[in-house]
């Protein structure tokens, strides 16, 4: 089965190593395969890693997007560490994505771990609400 994307104007998507961007009018793509395959919105550059849990997005993205994606796997597993550490309220949500991660759902788990990061920004709107 096929994906179909609908991509904007000047839209971006990744598919695999390639950066695919849309010309000037709204176009419609079948796409079947295995590649990886996200849309612009999706993507996190290394510059946008300003918290810890999106420090994670990246590396599950990384995952995702590799050939090798255990080359990751111990600099994801020391940052969700620390996080737990010290907000132990993630670690369900880490349980999910991390069972995701082992069994290869590289896309899940991103999905999961913007649900992390809404978590994360409402921890740190919380207390310094309070402090």
């Amino acid at each position: 089965m096929a994906l179909i994307i609908d991509l904007k104007p000047g839209e971006k998507i990744l598919v695999g190593n390639a950066v695919i961007t849309n010309d000037d009018q709204r176009t419609r793509l079948h796409i079947a395969g295995d590649s990886p395959i996200m849309r612009e919105k999706d993507v996190m550059k290394e510059e946008d890693i300003t918290t810890p849990c999106k420090q994670v997005y990246f590396l599950i993205q990384c995952m995702y997007l590799a050939r090798k994606p255990d080359i990751y796997f111990e600099k994801y597993f020391k940052i969700v560490k620390e996080i737990q550490n010290t907000a132990p309220s993630t670690s369900f949500l880490f349980m999910v994505i991390n069972e995701k991660i082992i069994q290869g759902h590289y896309y899940k788990a991103l999905k999961d771990a913007k649900e992390l990061i809404q978590y994360e920004e409402d921890l740190i709107k919380k207390a310094t609400d309070h402090g």
